[in-house]
């Protein structure tokens, strides 16, 4: 076991989906899943592994934010050999034509995080999807006619910001969307020379102000986890 992970070795798969909310970790396992096992319950962060199609597959939430998910890869592929980290999350749009339920595919990750300004002094290191996950979802994507918007996305660091027209920069440069954990993943997984992938929902929009509610965002994303699946 490790510290935040209540599993034994063996009981983890070694491609892992990574949903922020645990209660979307457990509506995955008990929709997608045959004969899910609950690994995890330490501190509420739920983990599940199962087979989907004959193949096993694990799925563990992470919380909220680029310090609380880094916990959990870095457990999963340090203690237990993760190969796929493959993040399954909801995000906002920054972009008039990224629409509520849009499908967005982080190619890479900008962050407003200082993470990385630990180690790389004076530099920018930019964090980026790994290259055969991509391609498999694009391809798997296209092959079923399901539309996807791929490109830049932002990691940030505050949900709630002094300034709500903050995101117009990133917006001016291209960004299609904010999220609070991809950068982070995309840099540990570089760094142990693992595969991630982020994969994200848009659940609401910081130009028209719509959104989802909190039950739509917990157990209605069934195109981004059917993508996600894909990759096995």
């Amino acid at each position: 076991m490790s510290v935040h992970i209540g599993a034994n070795n063996g009981d983890i798969a070694e491609t892992v989906l990574l949903p922020g909310d645990p209660l979307r970790a457990k509506w995955i396992a008990e929709t997608y899943l045959d004969d899910p096992v609950c690994y995890n319950e330490v501190r509420g962060m739920l983990g599940y592994t199962g087979t989907y199609n004959g193949k096993r597959v694990s799925v563990q939430g992470t919380g909220m934010g680029i310090p609380s998910a880094l916990i959990y890869c870095n457990e999963l592929i340090r203690e237990y050999g993760v190969k796929n980290l493959i993040r399954v999350g909801s995000a906002g749009s920054y972009q008039p034509d990224v629409k509520l339920r849009d499908i967005v595919i982080a190619m890479a990750a900008s962050s407003t995080s200082g993470i990385n300004n630990q180690r790389f002094i004076h530099s920018n290191y930019a964090p980026t999807a790994n290259y055969e996950l991509f391609m498999k979802v694009i391809l798997y994507a296209n092959e079923n006619n399901i539309p996807i918007k791929a490109g830049n996305v932002l990691s940030s660091d505050e949900f709630y910001e002094d300034n709500n027209d903050s995101y117009m920069k990133w917006a001016d440069y291209g960004v299609l969307c904010v999220d609070m954990e991809s950068s982070g993943m995309y840099t540990v997984a570089a760094k142990h020379k693992v595969r991630a992938l982020t994969i994200l929902t848009i659940s609401d929009s910081l130009i028209t102000l719509e959104k989802i509610s909190s039950e739509d965002r917990e157990s209605s994303f069934h195109t981004m986890i059917d993508l996600a699946l894909s990759t096995l």
